[in-house]
């Protein structure tokens, strides 16, 4: 199916600029809104996006919008999409509702008359006296914010952090998607040398290894809009293969420094099991080693970590100390740079320093910043170059 569609890829807050810019580089015109991005294409476009984004949640493919203030308002413009250029004669029509602010808040009423409107569409064009629904399942969403509906079908089925290769369970891990996010808007660039001296279950090693790799994050998951009837499965196992050919030809063309330690033996074994899963034994490199005894591999790079809170993992006194150890970690790796998430507000205080780039995100529910620290020896270069301060007057 060549049909263009309106797609947006959904985003945690303050990530839908990095959303944006990711389907800037995959070629298409997108925009940011609050929640995500939109853009344009084709279902294989949806499919593209769904194999591609390492920050967006999930792809969504708008079937409608307008303005509802009455039920018979929702009814005829659900009604008016053209459902059947996307759904079967025989598809399972599945219905979920959101409302906020508008005249209509009853959501089973919303979920119900929107699907009544869907099957008499499909019973018309398909010239039907009843939906048959045996086929393939098509998750709708009705979204009614100040009375503006957005009918959207998801393309994604499980939420694109779920890449694949993480399936054992450690204390408090950072989601797959922020952690990428993390990796973008940090300084390190695949290039450089990659360390996490906090790895954890290994998402951020991981994840900075198959940027450098050029691996697809949706390369070995499914996605719901490979069930549909429409699709072009061809079309999308075509894109699926250039996309392992790329990783294929990264590893046997590209030198990559990825190194990851942490002082917990127990999750660094989860750490290679994933790591293995994800294809990638013999790229990142994985340490037993305490914080406080850490140091840097190489002369130059990048450290990105994701330290404790003291909310959902250790306590406060552990994450002002991890926080110290950190900025010690950075005074005596003069070429590096480093970035760590945190909801503490005393993080630059513990950590002996000022950022120079810092990013409102949220981890789940937890309000964090991104922050960045340049490399001491180009704060001091740049120190020495600025003016110094004029007289009083």
């Amino acid at each position: 199916m060549s049909n263009t569609f309106s797609l947006g890829a959904t985003a945690a807050f303050g990530l839908e600029g990095v959303v944006a810019n990711e389907l800037k580089r995959l070629g298409y015109e997108a925009k940011g809104f609050l929640g995500g991005a939109a853009f344009s294409g084709t279902l294989l476009d949806a499919f593209r996006a769904n194999l591609w984004l390492r920050t967006a949640d999930r792809v969504l493919l708008y079937a409608a919008r307008f303005r509802a203030e009455t039920f018979d308002d929702l009814f005829e413009g659900v009604r008016a999409a053209a459902w059947e250029d996307i759904l079967p004669r025989d598809a399972e029509v599945y219905v979920t509702g959101k409302c906020a602010r508008s005249r209509l808040m009853s959501v089973p009423d919303v979920q119900s008359i929107s699907k009544k409107a869907i099957v008499e569409r499909l019973k018309a064009a398909y010239h039907l006296n009843w939906l048959p629904e045996d086929g393939a399942r098509y998750h709708i969403d009705v979204h009614i914010h100040e009375n503006e509906v957005a009918v959207t079908l998801d393309t994604s089925g499980a939420g694109l952090a779920r890449r694949g290769y993480r399936t054992l369970n450690a204390a408090a891990p950072l989601r797959e998607t922020l952690a990428a996010a993390m990796l973008l808007v940090s300084p390190w660039r695949t290039a450089l040398p990659f360390y996490d001296p906090l790895c954890g279950s290994g998402t951020l090693p991981i994840e900075a290894a198959m940027i450098a790799l050029d691996r697809a994050p949706g390369l070995n998951r499914p996605f719901d809009m490979e069930k549909w009837g429409c699709a072009d499965k061809a079309g999308m196992e075509a894109l699926r293969s250039e996309a392992r050919e790329r990783f294929e030809a990264a590893k046997r063309s590209r030198t990559v420094e990825v190194f990851g330690s942490d002082r917990d033996e127990r999750v660094l074994r989860l750490a290679a099991a994933h790591r293995a899963q994800a294809g990638l034994n013999g790229f990142v490199r994985l340490e037993r080693k305490d914080l406080r005894e850490a140091q840097v591999p190489v002369p130059r790079g990048a450290i990105v970590t994701n330290p404790p809170y003291g909310e959902r993992l250790g306590d406060e006194a552990e994450a002002r100390q991890v926080c110290a150890e950190l900025g010690a970690l950075l005074r005596r790796s003069e070429d590096w740079t480093l970035t760590a998430i945190s909801s503490r507000r005393d993080f630059e205080k513990d950590f002996g320093r000022r950022c120079t780039k810092r990013r409102r995100v949220y981890n789940g529910r937890i309000e964090c910043e991104i922050l960045s620290f340049e490399p001491k020896s180009e704060r001091v270069a740049k120190e020495r170059r600025s003016p110094r301060p004029g007289p009083k007057r």
